[in-house]
């Protein structure tokens, strides 16, 4: 029996990253619920580390605004501070079509939404990227602000997922070594 061809649609491990923007203690104070974001944040951090998606952390103005949270500084080995509302100069990478490990799928969690993940957003689609924003582990001060630009990019060509439906279809079976893992990480989850 063949493989099935699965849907270039869907989420795939292989070809995910996970970028993290800007959750940094001032900022995460700033929001209305910011305890809720952080926790799905850090939900959706496990489960990449679980199924080996690189996980990649950046901080606006860490001087001023502080640290990336505690509870999210394990998932990365190294932060990129910028100044740019966008971290894609942060984070260094090449166009899609040139990038060495076929990791063209680009999952965005953190704040604000409708400043640097929509920057962030933009410039990666313009790249070439397969832009996924994680609904719930996205904010912005003011609800309308983080609607308009789910909104906005949306009707650019981003994807809107959830944390877990995303971890889900990194897994894809059952049958992975990994599954009860992720199957307890999701019946321990907070519910936000």
């Amino acid at each position: 029996m063949s493989a099935l061809e699965r849907s270039p649609e869907l989420h795939h491990r292989d070809r995910s990253r996970v970028v993290i923007v800007d959750v940094q203690d001032k900022l995460v104070a700033a929001m209305p619920a910011g305890a809720a974001l952080v926790a799905n944040v850090a939900w959706l951090a496990a489960a990449a580390r679980l199924c080996g998606v690189p996980i990649h952390i950046t901080e606006q103005y860490p001087q001023g605004l502080g640290a990336t949270v505690a509870a999210l500084q394990e998932f990365a080995s190294e932060r990129q501070a910028k100044l740019r509302f966008s971290a894609t100069e942060a984070l260094g990478w090449l166009p899609a079509l040139s990038e060495p490990e076929g990791r063209d799928q680009i999952i965005l969690a953190g704040v604000e939404a409708h400043v640097c993940v929509l920057q962030t957003a933009f410039d990666l689609l313009a790249q070439g990227y397969q832009v996924t924003l994680t609904v719930d582990a996205i904010a912005s001060r003011r609800e309308t602000d983080q609607r308009v630009a789910i909104e906005r990019l949306r009707d650019a060509g981003a994807t809107v997922a959830t944390s877990e439906a995303i971890a889900f279809e990194w897994m894809e079976t059952a049958a992975d070594p990994q599954f009860r893992a992720l199957s307890a990480l999701a019946r321990n989850r907070t519910l936000t």
